[in-house]
């Protein structure tokens, strides 16, 4: 029988483990396949990491990887997809944001030979202002991308086993998970659904979360900022020479009455001034990635590892 992996990565979700647990086994019980439910517990400080342990001593399809400290939202989920051995993996979230009962559909598109089966969120029951801004963003990445993203794909799907070999050969140690899945280039059978609130506990996701989210898949898949601010800089010079020229000639032509004054003068180095320090921000963005690049460090390390 074929292997499919579960991946669920978690942090301070005791409320939510043992039903997420319960309810893929529930799933995966009816279909003709063995399975390995692996969590990823990312030093959490509440009891997730006991209830873990105490499933896993009974279940031995649960498998465990508890890093040495909280390597953040990126990097955790995507080292443990890299650890599965099934013929297929799929990555749920462990707040129930990802319905459980989706395994189902994800598998039937992968028999039907797809190799990506992909969940969008058409529509969400999580606070309508974050739910428009996260929109907003999907929309403004796919703008600026050189490749096609998928609008409301949050990492929710399956991956067939040569996927992730792939993903294994990128060596990237901050990657932007939803980009490489677009970057890998297999036809991707997308899935719609509409996403349901948290069912417990305190979402991990902040505006600093969204924001670096949002940045790293910029600086990753696009260079559209970095040859706009060069556009930018030059059409500006242009407009200040002919603006100066212009001040210039109507000095001359009226040089008793016409007084420049201060106020050109402000408005015109607090406008500069606040565009220089947008793409200096926009630099810096690109220079930290590649920084991240460059340092090599790895995705998590592992303080145990728990029925491998």
């Amino acid at each position: 029988m074929k292997l499919i992996s579960i991946v669920t990565p978690c942090y301070n979700e005791e409320a939510n483990i043992e039903e997420i647990y319960q309810q893929v086994k529930q799933v995966l019980a009816n279909q003709p396949y063995n399975y390995e439910h692996i969590f990823i517990d990312n030093a959490s400080s509440d009891r997730s990491l006991e209830i873990l342990k105490q499933i896993a001593k009974k279940d031995k399809n649960v498998k465990i990887i508890v890093n040495t400290r909280n390597f953040g939202h990126i990097r955790s989920p995507f080292y443990a997809l890299l650890q599965a051995k099934g013929d297929a993996a799929i990555s749920l979230s462990s707040d129930f944001q990802d319905p459980p009962a989706m395994i189902v559909d994800f598998i039937k598109k992968w028999e039907e030979g797809f190799k990506i089966v992909v969940g969008v969120k058409k529509q969400s029951h999580e606070f309508l202002l974050m739910f428009s801004v996260r929109k907003l963003f999907y929309r403004l990445i796919g703008g600026l991308s050189e490749i096609r993203l998928i609008s409301g794909f949050t990492g929710f799907g399956l991956y067939d086993k040569s996927v992730i070999d792939i993903l294994k050969e990128t060596d990237d140690p901050y990657p932007y998970f939803r980009g490489l899945i677009s970057d890998v280039g297999f036809n991707i059978a997308e899935i719609e659904y509409i996403q349901p609130k948290r069912k417990r506990g305190r979402t991990k996701n902040n505006f600093y979360t969204l924001y670096d989210m949002a940045m790293l898949g910029i600086t990753n898949h696009s260079r559209v900022p970095l040859r706009l601010a060069t556009m930018l800089g030059f059409g500006l010079s242009v407009i200040c020479i002919l603006i100066a020229l212009g001040y210039f000639i109507y000095k001359l032509m009226f040089w008793e009455r016409f007084s420049v004054g201060i106020a050109p003068l402000v408005i015109g180095f607090f406008f500069f001034a606040s565009v220089q320090l947008f793409f200096i921000g926009i630099l810096g963005e690109y220079i930290g990635s590649i920084h991240t690049q460059v340092l090599r460090r790895p995705l998590v390390i592992e303080k145990e590892r728990i029925n491998f």
